[in-house]
């Protein structure tokens, strides 16, 4: 009788890539023991709950690895499930049809910029268009869209969105002064947060854009479990260090069940205004490659452009000041995708 190597055994598992991710089992440390009797193998494996709808062709993929290994006649794999945290959700923009979270799981990869000209194309559409910008601590979005004033409160007390380029708009950055910081622990930031969704006067919205702060934690799910959201953009750009984070932010909104709608490559390359020659910055194409590998669907790439730079600094976004440039063609696509997956 061949005797089974338990090396072999754990190589051929940390061979086997976890399907929807990019990560073996060992790399989401699942594996949680092998036991080897005669010529029978038992993989003791702890999944979490998330990936329930996959684990019939995960464990008969695991079957045919284990089975071509030397010795081993016959397999069994055990699965225990680890508990996805409890999230109670709420509804508190109950005028609004459809919601849509934008993130990356970092910063400076261009998202804002691209939730902004994406709010832009669904308004130029002539959907009812509404944007809040979540990053308490560093909110962008008055800036990229040249809003200056102050919101006006309703007879009943609520707020007022102010309203650009057809997109009502609420962020802290109309609120306080611009150069002020803002020192704030969990507990308030929470409460603001749920504010600008129940006290926000919203009216009725075909769609409202989320602007996510960089990061998976407490935000982002204070703001999932009180909105009801409808699904997930994610923006990285090519480099695999961005979209090292970009994937702890589906892995987020996997847990949360929330439905990735698409993956945006941002960046994705240079075309030099002088001489014409396209130079690949941060590399090209990464981020497709990746969303096939998970079986995510992919929106479009947005190159770099100096106009998309000048029009976030002048509150003039892109799409509303370029309608002809490639950039803005290729944000009004990915608009028109996402307008046919939420149904509007």
């Amino acid at each position: 009788m061949t005797k089974i190597s338990r090396a072999a055994l754990f190589e051929a598992l940390n061979a086997y890539t976890v399907p929807g991710t990019e990560s073996t089992l060992m790399a989401l440390k699942a594996v949680r023991g092998i036991d080897v009797t005669e010529d029978r193998v038992t993989v003791l494996l702890q999944l979490a709950e998330s990936f329930q709808d996959r684990v019939q062709a995960m464990k008969q993929a695991l079957e045919v690895l284990l089975l071509a290994q030397p010795g081993v006649a016959g397999v069994d794999i055990e699965v225990g499930w680890e508990k996805a945290p409890q999230v109670e959700f709420k509804n508190l923009i109950p005028g609004i049809k459809r919601c849509v979270v934008v993130g990356s799981g970092k910063g400076g990869v261009g998202k804002s910029t691209v939730t902004v000209n994406l709010a832009v194309a669904m308004a130029e559409k002539g959907l009812k268009v509404g944007l809040l910008d979540s990053d308490i601590y560093g909110p962008s979005i008055p800036m990229m869209l040249g809003l200056k004033d102050s919101p006006l409160a309703t007879p009943d007390g609520q707020i007022m969105p102010l309203e650009a380029f057809g997109v009502k708009v609420m962020s802290m950055g109309v609120l306080i002064e611009e150069d002020r910081p803002i020192i704030w622990r969990g507990a308030m930031l929470n409460k603001a947060l749920q504010q600008f969704l129940k006290d926000v006067a919203w009216g009725d919205l075909d769609v409202l854009l989320i602007d996510l702060p960089p990061g998976t934690g407490d935000v982002q799910l204070t703001l999932i479990q009180n909105a009801q959201v409808d699904g997930a953009v994610i923006v990285s750009t090519p480099q695999d260090v961005a979209f090292l984070d970009a994937k702890k932010a589906i892995g987020m909104f996997s847990t949360v069940k929330v439905p990735i709608l698409g993956v945006i490559e941002n960046m994705s390359s240079f075309l030099c205004p002088g001489c014409g020659q396209e130079t690949q910055i941060f590399g090209h194409g990464g981020v497709k490659a990746a969303a096939a590998r998970m079986s995510l669907p992919f929106l479009g790439e947005v190159p770099i452009d100096l106009a998309i730079r000048m029009g976030g600094d002048s509150g003039k976004p892109l799409v509303a000041e370029h309608p002809a440039s490639p950039q803005t063609q290729s944000f009004k696509a990915m608009a028109d995708t996402l307008v046919q997956a939420l149904g509007l």
